[in-house]
């Protein structure tokens, strides 16, 4: 059994949660916690991880000069406007 003092602030809210019947209980609010930071360590976990391919990446020089990547953006948005427009 996990015991952890939140502090008068955090345990009037958890009790707020509970008394408008958001939650059935206590434990019920700090395991959604539980369950959101869980998550939200995962998310990290996984750009942390998409961070480090993009540095091999350009350790490696598979990278395009950001130019040649704007140039090509444009292209391509122009042609679907110009096609946009044509349709209407």
């Amino acid at each position: 059994m996990i015991s952890a003092d939140l502090g008068k602030q955090l345990e009037s809210y958890i009790q707020q949660l509970v008394d408008t019947g958001r939650y059935g209980s206590k434990s019920e609010v700090l395991r959604e916690g539980v369950r959101l930071v869980q998550d939200r360590e995962t998310r990290l976990a996984a750009l942390d991880a998409s961070i480090m391919r993009g540095i091999a990446d350009a350790d490696a020089g598979r990278t395009k000069a950001a130019s040649d990547v704007f140039d090509r953006l444009d292209a391509k948005y122009r042609a679907t406007a110009e096609k946009a427009e044509k349709s209407v």
